[in-house]
């Protein structure tokens, strides 16, 4: 297991670390851990991911159910920001996605175009800002330069940057694929290595290991490769994300051993807004019950 660093380790600016600490002692549980909800799919992925359950295509619904669920914060994109979150703006942090790109072009150069600015996230009310970060595509170069941008804007108004850090590209597909141990690894390290805060990452799968550089063409438990995900962050705390769907009983194996590896914290859209109201709220409250066994010092 590896330790979770502390808010005082990280060596924060005051705003950040007024920010984070109000994230996750004030709100969620107030142990130190975090449980967020994404709804930032509308723009990632289109309409079809409401198919399952209608009313989550309205985000005073989503937006409410982070409320009524105690969750940590809610991740909206600039226009739901600005359109429903004031609602409940204070009773529930919110972290302003910065940038975002449709699934209609292909992956190989992915790039997610900045279209909101830290700026507005101040003036929102925000507690954090995320950044969509494609690791391996042929366009890292301006990928970097965008973020570089990013961070420099969070890093003056005290702003917790949490890079969403996805491998992405032919080159990534040709080395396990974008949730292969090595690829989330590398994308882990990278994050933290160019400044972020926070880094969000899938849980990583040991068993893809197509092509996969040969340190991690062994055989690794599900354990041991989220162990060394959190790892490779060092000081940036890590959120697990939830990915699609799955039983429930894996997702919360999962969600249990991101815990026991040292994550700060899951991320989960999808497997909560996709279920109807009772439903989420259950599965929840279950997700929070793991939570409450790893709380931090």
């Amino acid at each position: 297991m590896t330790t979770r660093p502390k808010l005082a380790a990280l060596g924060l600016s005051t705003g950040k670390k007024a920010r984070l600490h109000r994230m996750l002692y004030r709100h969620g549980l107030g142990n130190g851990t975090a449980l967020f909800l994404p709804y930032d799919q509308g723009l990632e992925h289109g309409p079809r991911d409401f198919f399952a359950n209608p009313a989550a295509s309205d985000p005073q619904y989503v937006i409410k159910l982070a409320v009524e669920g105690n969750f940590n914060g809610v991740v909206v994109q600039i226009g739901l920001a600005e359109k429903f979150f004031w609602d409940y703006a204070g009773e529930v942090p919110l972290i302003l996605k910065l940038n975002g790109k449709t699934d209609i072009p292909s992956d190989e150069r992915a790039l997610s175009p900045v279209h909101a600015s830290v700026a507005d996230a101040v003036r929102l009310g925000a507690d954090a800002v995320g950044y969509t970060l494609y690791v391996g595509t042929p366009a890292q170069e301006r990928d970097f330069d965008q973020y570089r941008q990013v961070r420099a804007e969070a890093a003056a108004l005290g702003m917790p940057l949490v890079v969403w850090a996805y491998p992405r590209g032919s080159a990534i597909e040709a080395r396990g694929g974008k949730d292969s141990f090595y690829a989330v690894d590398y994308a882990a390290r990278t994050a933290s290595e160019l400044g972020a805060d926070v880094v969000k990452v899938n849980f990583p799968h040991p068993e893809k290991r197509t092509g996969v550089r040969s340190e991690y063409d062994a055989e690794f438990s599900s354990q041991a490769a989220v162990d060394a995900v959190v790892r490779s962050a060092n000081r940036t705390l890590v959120l697990i994300s939830g990915g699609e769907r799955a039983g429930d009983d894996v997702m919360f194996e999962k969600a249990r051993e991101s815990m026991e590896a040292g994550a700060t914290g899951l991320i989960f859209g999808r497997n909560v807004w996709q279920r109807e109201r009772d439903a989420s709220l259950r599965f929840v409250t279950r997700l929070q019950e793991i939570l409450a066994k790893h709380p931090s010092g």
